[in-house]
């Protein structure tokens, strides 16, 4: 009788996991089929003239210009060619915007003007921050404040680089000139810290090796350009203030990469960079058991032009892209910012994590994207607005 028993036991068991199974496999299959549907909804075409001037804009609202500065706020339509999008920082248009974006800098100084502000239905609040972490203060009182994140990190819901590195259209056996080189490493530095870990690590390396050191306690710029500068050297130290995953600035970008030198970098673990780069269009520090030794492989690059042309031989198949701030952080929020029909509240924390309970993300919110249609006219806004931004910057 017990041997019965707990067969029948068992018998319960398998088939509570049985139904378990089916209920999560119809489950799953329910959501495939909703996600082919959407596939298979067909998607309108580009608007004509007439009916672009029927229909409204996206509108997004800039709470604060970053750092106080003026900004030619209309340049989305003449430099992107976005059409059905309006970026302005007129607050008259507040209970009418689909978006606003609020930067970090002016909101760790004035949050108490939002705090209790009415909201619009449906209307995504946007926090842009493009500061490491290390720089990034209070971050725990703006928990279920906003909607969306813009920023450099990859996990954002806009990313949006320091920089990126576009395919080019022909290459084939292009030649790579690395032109005439007068220097060896060069580094351009505003914000000196003695508790900053690049200065500490110049400290070390200058025993064995000669920097050249430009800023504004140091060596005046050649023609106020940091490009015309660097160009005239093989190296240039692209050394982050601080170290934190994704944290790729225009050090690296615009001050080495499109000057023409090899970055040497400091900042977050080689892997990271080997996201954006290929292996061979960097240095990094960590490479080397310590200063002495990267010194030591630099002078040896210097002696030997072959080895030092294959860390710009990526250069036949990449452009560097340096994004332009702050227009084209905003032209690239207004066509994503509404892309999420569902409103969600982040949890910002002091690492950027964010918690929520429904996300839409990748090729799916593209393909939302393009279904999201005015009310009015049936037209597709975002899509045009966005197909438009794809094809004026060859990102599509």
């Amino acid at each position: 009788m017990r041997i019965s028993g707990q067969k029948r036991c068992l018998a319960v068991v398998e088939a509570h996991h049985s139904n378990t199974l089916v209920f999560a496999l119809a489950l799953l299959c329910l959501t495939i089929l909703f996600i082919l549907s959407l596939l298979t909804l067909p998607i309108p075409a580009p608007d004509t003239p007439t009916q672009r001037s029927e229909t409204r804009s996206v509108t997004l609202l800039i709470w604060w210009l970053p750092f106080g500065n003026a900004l030619r706020l209309s340049d989305c339509g003449a430099s992107y060619g976005m059409t059905g999008c309006t970026v302005t920082s007129d607050r008259h248009v507040y209970a009418h915007a689909d978006a606003v974006i609020v930067h970090h800098r002016e909101l760790m100084m004035n949050w108490e003007e939002l705090l209790d502000k009415p909201r619009p239905p449906s209307q995504k609040w946007i926090w842009m921050n493009f500061e490491s972490p290390s720089h990034s203060w209070f971050l725990h009182q703006f928990d279920g404040m906003f909607n969306l994140t813009m920023s450099y990190r990859t996990g954002s819901d806009i990313f949006l680089p320091y920089g990126y590195l576009r395919p080019r259209r022909f290459h084939g056996n292009r030649q790579i000139h690395v032109g005439r080189k007068r220097g060896l490493v060069a580094w351009v530095i505003s914000n000196w810290s003695e508790e900053q870990e690049r200065v500490r690590f110049y400290h070390r390396l200058r025993r064995y090796l000669h920097v050249d050191i430009y800023g504004r306690e140091f060596r005046p710029l050649l023609n106020d350009s940091v490009v015309k500068t660097v160009s005239g050297y093989k190296f240039y130290l692209a050394f982050e203030n601080s170290c934190h995953a994704d944290y790729i600035t225009e050090k690296l970008w615009r001050n080495a990469l499109v000057s023409g030198a090899v970055p040497v970098v400091l900042g977050p673990p080689r892997e990271n960079y080997e996201r954006f780069l290929p292996a061979d269009a960097f240095i990094h520090v960590e490479d080397f058991k310590g200063p002495r030794a990267l010194a030591s492989y630099l002078k040896h690059l210097d002696r030997n032009p072959a080895l030092y042309r294959r860390y710009h031989a990526w250069r036949r198949d990449y452009n560097v892209h340096v994004t332009s701030f702050w227009v084209e952080h905003f032209c690239v929020a207004s066509i994503i910012s509404i892309t999420l029909f569902i409103t969600l509240f982040i949890i910002i924390t002091s690492d950027w994590m964010r918690t929520w309970t429904l996300v839409i993300t990748g090729s799916l919110m593209m393909l939302l994207n393009g279904l999201i249609t005015s009310e009015s006219t049936g037209t597709n806004l975002l899509s045009t607005c966005f197909m438009n931004f794809l094809v004026k910057t060859k990102l599509g």
